[in-house]
């Protein structure tokens, strides 16, 4: 299915979550002077506007990055917020980066960056975004773009999995892509993104993520309230595998911030 476009939900507290995480990654890996690859799988359109009227007519970004900055979660020097600051200085005040953009502003000129989308609209709008950083672009299925990469050169790395989960199927699906993924690519750094919805349907995926004892795997899930009556999203998670050191620590900092959002 390709109905799903990210910027009616860009910025949302799902998305602080996950990109404030990723960031982190990305900035402990690139503390050493070695190349390294980043990979996504649903890259999504790469750059998107708050003031856009699909943004604005969820209320998501209001509820999520914009609550976030004005209650100064972030210190300046926080990866997360370098990143929005060098999108904003090259986009504007309104522009908001999704992960692609997140990644191409934290890597380096010696770091590989590749990146699938299969929707006709957002692989344009995402080929254009990231034009500057010498990117690889897919319109392909982004499992298939996975599978024919791994392992990359170079073999360190970070690989996004970020499904919009339109299909039901796709929690029953992802252990075993991931399982595949992780065999080819034993050294790379996977992380799934996945949403918590009233029915808790995720619970299945993540306990099969589990048992397959992939090293140094982490999992991290946060609450919030729904954005607005009847959305069924009431929190997000992320399933990190080789986790870089210290993360953990971050992890434990977003929880403590996420708890005073619903004291």
């Amino acid at each position: 299915m390709l109905s799903y476009q990210h910027i009616y939900h860009a910025g949302n507290l799902a998305d602080v979550q996950k990109h404030a995480l990723l960031a982190s990654v990305l900035d402990y890996l690139t503390r050493k002077d070695k190349p390294l690859t980043y990979l996504e799988t649903h890259s999504g359109r790469g750059l998107y506007k708050l003031d856009a009227v699909e943004a604005v007519r969820t209320g998501e970004a209001e509820a999520g990055i914009r609550r976030v900055q004005q209650a100064n979660w972030f210190d300046v020097d926080h990866p997360l917020e370098r990143a929005i600051r060098a999108v904003q200085q090259r986009h504007g005040a309104e522009a908001y980066p999704g992960s692609p953009l997140i990644a191409a502003s934290l890597l380096r000129d010696q770091d590989s960056l590749h990146f699938a989308e299969l929707h006709p609209q957002e692989h344009s709008s995402l080929a254009m975004a990231m034009s500057p950083y010498g990117a690889k672009v897919y319109r392909q299925d982004g499992y298939e773009v996975a599978q024919s990469l791994l392992p990359p050169t170079p073999r360190r790395g970070v690989m996004l999995i970020d499904p919009s989960y339109e299909v039901k199927s796709e929690y029953d699906r992802l252990p075993g892509i991931i399982g595949k993924l992780h065999r080819k690519w034993n050294v790379g750094v996977l992380a799934l993104w996945y949403p918590i919805l009233t029915d808790d349907r995720h619970g299945a995926m993540i306990s099969a993520l589990k048992s397959q004892n992939f090293p140094k795997n982490l999992c991290h899930e946060v609450s919030f309230a729904p954005v607005r009556e009847g959305h069924r999203m009431v929190g997000s998670g992320m399933f990190i595998i080789n986790a870089p050191f210290g993360l953990e620590g971050e992890m434990a900092h977003l929880t403590t911030l996420f708890k005073k959002l619903r004291a």
